[in-house]
């Protein structure tokens, strides 16, 4: 099949644009990962109708669609060699009682702006917040710092409408016939398999499903595999009247990761870990003998937070902030990790294994693993992240002659994750780097289980093929610049 003949049935029916130019085409082929892959077509679509007639001409065609937000994903999930959907002008707003109505091509600032004028917000925080989407978070089952008493996306989604593989706009949890039909896959699933953590993005969450009103969270995390998402209904709260942080110095990762296991007891809404890499960034004068910080925070009962704190710390309080505006200028440090991060080296940072989470009482074995992985490898490696979910993002370093070694190292380290009872992801997806380690992770039986999901949303394999379902390596495939 010839691309202008794919463009020029496209353009028949899409009453949005149509693109095939080589820049545009180049432009779409990246996102924030390090994979590269140049797809055949790109589709702003106006409407759900052009949706629907996409993927109706894909089917025909025998070509993938994949759905795009505002390309912030770190592993390549928006990436494949079709047709990519751009769904930036599905960006409708309404805000309800209880719950916000909105389009997949929301922006998540713009979401959060719109909902501080009613003081309320949208609990998911990614530290990207400003600039994804709301439909690549509902794609990804984004989390962020607040996740710890929040949830993630998945636990704050009242519902979903979508078109799935066959070009059909289905609503869940409201379509009891597709619900029965979800509700059944979930029902044979080994739940024993599925790790016990408070965070997951891997696979397809059919661990979550107890009921037809449940059926709506099988779309989180599902990377646009199971159908496209045109709109969803998000709960959100109030704003807490009062927060109280504390950032918190140690010596080493594995003092602070032990430390974490008793500081959750005492319900912080955040509980942030960032290495020395990073701290070297935030204007303090820290005491030369930390090498790392946790920042804990809390939003109701903060009354002597501090007491009940130091009873159970071995680290030093560094900082104790009130100050709303003074506790805002601190979390952008946090949040500017990534970019810290990417700063700070020379060489080449891997998004590869840069997501795994833990039960947390395993939090100080994840440190000391990556510490053995980079010794055996010559690596060097960054990290930070949601310790209070056991969830520490790791950048590692490697000189681009090494690139090779990826592999071995994220073979090794998800073995470790994996035997620790924990997930390779906890919020950025499978994607390019992981999916191939979702059959390890969940085992043959749950693996055809999903298998089934995705034939029934997509019987013909058309909706971003290769993630989560996968028959082949692509950790290594599609990098950039190799």
């Amino acid at each position: 099949m010839k691309s202008f003949e794919l463009q020029k049935s496209l353009k028949k029916v899409i009453s949005g644009d149509v693109f095939c130019d080589k820049e545009i085409l180049n432009y779409y082929s990246v996102d924030a990962s390090a994979y590269q892959i140049i797809p055949k077509i790109v589709v702003i679509p106006k409407n759900e109708q052009d949706v629907i007639n996409v993927l109706k001409i894909a089917k025909k065609y025998k070509t993938s669609v994949t759905p795009r937000g505002a390309g912030t994903g770190l592993v390549g999930n928006s990436l494949n060699k079709g047709i990519i959907v751009d769904l930036k002008r599905f960006d409708e707003i309404k805000i309800k009682n209880n719950y916000v109505k909105v389009g997949s091509g929301v922006n998540k600032g713009h979401l959060d702006n719109v909902l501080k004028e009613d003081q309320r917000f949208f609990p998911p925080s990614p530290s990207v917040g400003p600039y994804c989407s709301t439909g690549g978070m509902i794609g990804n089952n984004s989390s962020g710092s607040r996740s710890l008493k929040y949830g993630s996306v998945i636990d704050n989604i009242k519902k979903i409408t979508f078109i799935d593989g066959n070009g059909k706009k289905v609503s869940l949890p409201q379509n009891k016939k597709v619900g029965i039909k979800i509700l059944k896959i979930a029902k044979k699933i080994q739940q024993d398999k599925f790790p016990k953590v408070t965070k997951n993005s891997s696979g397809y969450r059919l661990d979550l499903i107890k009921s037809i009103n449940d059926t709506q969270k099988v779309i989180a995390g599902s990377e646009g595999s199971l159908g496209i998402i045109l709109s969803a209904e998000l709960k959100i709260i109030s704003i807490p009247k009062k927060r109280i942080l504390f950032v918190i110095g140690y010596k080493s990762e594995i003092e602070a990761a032990q430390d974490c296991n008793h500081i959750v007891t005492t319900s912080p809404s955040a509980l942030e870990f960032v290495d020395k890499t990073i701290m070297k960034n935030i204007n303090h004068n820290f005491n030369k003998m930390i090498n790392c910080l946790l920042f804990v925070e809390y939003d109701c009962k903060i009354t002597n937070t501090q007491k009940r704190l130091k009873k159970i710390i071995t680290g030093i309080i560094v900082k104790t902030i009130k100050n709303d505006s003074e506790i805002q200028r601190w979390w952008k440090f946090r949040d500017s990790a990534l970019y810290y991060s990417s700063k700070s080296m020379k060489n080449k940072t891997m998004h590869v294994i840069e997501d795994a989470t833990v039960p947390i009482e395993h939090l100080p074995e994840l440190f000391l693993t990556i510490k053995k992985i980079n010794q055996k490898f010559h690596a060097k490696s960054i990290a930070y992240g949601h310790a209070g979910n056991g969830n520490i993002h790791i950048r590692l370093i490697l000189n681009e002659k090494k690139i090779k070694d990826v592999k071995l190292i994220a073979d090794e380290y998800f073995d470790k994750i994996i035997k620790m009872g924990g997930t390779t992801t906890g919020e950025h997806g499978d994607g390019l780097a992981r999916s191939e380690y979702v059959r390890k992770q969940y085992g043959s039986i749950n693996y055809k289980i999903f298998r089934e999901l995705k034939k029934m949303c997509d019987p013909s394999n058309i909706l971003n093929p290769g993630k989560i379902i996968s028959h082949k390596s692509t950790i290594i495939k599609n990098l950039s610049n190799i």
